[in-house]
């Protein structure tokens, strides 16, 4: 509508109301789809724990750039194990106790996860879709979660080939006269749903040890274009 208003130089109030009324009228308007209340649900709890995630993350980013200039080098190694390796390493007792709320936020924060976590599997294990999407190489709960409920109800696709195209994975594309330009990905739609697709096929590629087709498919994909 903004840009069917801006074709007309004046604007006022009263001149937008009759241009959205005319557009209403000659049917210049796409419908969007309101997506359902359970999958509303679950995307709830897919972004409260991404949030939960980056929160941590600031706070383990946080502790150790602060340490590293009183000359504490602290690995990020594994999640779990890093506030014990804080406080086995600092012997200062005044830094200690300057790092020691930061480092209960972030055990706390690994609790809540934990707790989002299991929510998330006992909600993709009910859900038959999202048990054959696990099924996948690569896939998860989380994966399989997003990817449910980003596309909701599939009925409403004739082919499989808008799927890309709402999560902005299909390329930009500028064509005019006889130059045609096919660019990186739109990054439109959901974004979280992108970034999980794109963790599940690099698992695919680098971690995945099982030949199957998806892996061979994917490896001559990556050969010819880059693993990116």
């Amino acid at each position: 509508m903004r840009v069917f208003a801006k074709a007309s130089p004046v604007k006022t109030d009263k001149r937008d109301a009759h241009l959205i009324a005319q557009a209403m009228r000659t049917a210049l308007f796409k419908a969007t789809h309101v997506k359902t209340d359970a999958s509303q649900r679950l995307q709830l709890l897919l972004r409260h724990r991404q949030s939960m995630m980056r929160r941590n993350r600031d706070l383990l980013n946080t502790i150790r750039g602060t340490l590293k200039a009183f000359g504490y080098r602290i690995g990020a190694g594994k999640s779990s194990l890093f506030a014990r390796r804080v406080r086995e390493e600092l012997d200062d007792a005044e830094l200690l106790g300057m790092t020691e709320p930061l480092l209960k936020a972030y055990e706390q924060g690994l609790v809540i996860l934990a707790d989002l976590y299991a929510q998330l599997l006992c909600a993709a294990r009910a859900d038959d879709i999202c048990r054959l999407l696990m099924s996948v190489p690569g896939v998860g709960a989380m994966t399989a979660l997003a990817f449910r409920t980003g596309v909701d109800i599939a009925s409403r696709f004739e082919k499989s080939q808008p799927f890309g195209a709402i999560f902005g994975l299909t390329p930009r594309t500028y064509a005019s006269g006889e130059v045609e330009q096919r660019g990186r990905i739109k990054k439109c739609g959901d974004g979280m749903v992108r970034w999980l697709l794109y963790e599940a096929a690099n698992s695919v590629l680098t971690r995945c040890k099982s030949q199957n087709w998806l892996r061979d498919w994917a490896l001559n994909v990556a050969r010819r274009r880059g693993m990116r």
